[in-house]
């Protein structure tokens, strides 16, 4: 049977980000943990090694695949910050063709620093995205 590997820890928040050695990169950390604290209203938990997710959800395939993911979260990567955002498609293209300076895939986007983006549109995708997932998993949320 598949067993998930990226969970919810008990590792800090804080150790993971002060870790990172370019301080560039370490204060936009705090600012996204900020951003995402304040925009979610939830608190930050570490899934996994690398990943700083707010609240939780269980998600269950056709296929019988399940597990839990946060609602939306970011891990401050050395190359770039990963986003894990999952926007409705009606909306997604829209939303990320004012978010500002970025690549993406199916349910993360990728950007390099706080500044090259829209903070307010990016606190509208993280918003568009738990209530697309409250949407979607309607008794799954925490």
């Amino acid at each position: 049977m598949y067993e998930q590997k990226t969970k919810p820890s008990d590792s800090s928040v804080i150790e993971l980000i002060e870790q990172i050695e370019h301080p560039r990169k370490k204060e936009d950390a705090y600012r996204f943990l900020d951003l995402f604290t304040e925009t979610t209203g939830r608190e930050a938990v570490m899934w996994g090694p690398s990943i700083i997710g707010f609240g939780k959800y269980h998600y269950q395939y056709a296929t019988g695949h399940e597990g839990d993911a946060p609602l939306v979260g970011f891990s401050p990567r050395k190359a770039k910050i990963s986003l894990y955002v999952t926007v409705d498609n009606s909306e997604r293209e829209e939303q990320l063709s004012r978010l500002g300076k970025h690549t993406s895939g199916k349910s993360c986007v990728y950007v390099n620093k706080l500044d090259d983006i829209d903070q307010d549109v990016l606190k509208e995708i993280i918003l568009s995205s738990i209530t697309f997932l409250e949407k979607t998993y309607p008794d799954g949320i925490e």
